[in-house]
């Protein structure tokens, strides 16, 4: 009986070795103010090495681009869309049949948006991204944010 509950508590503490949720990208939000309305907001995914994530602008056929999607909030208004910064990659990926555009190491999304006054709101929503190395590709993910606008 001993050896049974042995080999039953080593087979379940293999398995949840084995069964931790790979993440690649870890993501930073913050908050910068422009002027008294105006804020610049920082979505910043740092990758672990070897790995990519997708421009927001990567073609149809292609992995998963990052999508930022914002919540309602009638205090804010959104200006445009989100800028990338970093070291844009372009490259054929045969796996996908397209030129694909995508970041390693780092990426920092940023989006401007306006108050509708001086007021203390928080903008919340997520992101839809993709990463990848040169071996596989993890299924798209969703990460939520909330960002407190001072």
């Amino acid at each position: 009986m001993r050896q049974f509950l042995f080999t039953m508590l080593a087979l379940v503490s293999v398995t949840i070795c084995y069964s931790q949720v790979k993440q690649p990208a870890k993501w930073s939000f913050t908050a910068k103010k422009i002027n008294a309305t105006t804020y610049e907001i920082h979505f910043t995914a740092s990758l672990e090495g070897g790995w990519h994530i997708y421009s927001q602008t990567t073609p149809d056929g292609g992995p998963v681009p990052t999508k930022i999607k914002f919540a309602a909030n009638p205090l804010v208004t959104i200006q445009g869309t989100a800028t990338e910064v970093g070291k844009l990659e372009k490259k054929h990926e045969e796996i996908f049949g397209v030129d694909v555009k995508q970041f390693s190491n780092k990426v920092d999304f940023v989006q401007v948006v306006k108050l509708k006054g001086k007021v203390k709101t928080n903008i919340t929503g997520s992101i839809d991204y993709m990463t990848c190395n040169d071996r596989e590709c993890l299924p798209p993910t969703s990460q939520k944010f909330s960002i407190a606008i001072q």
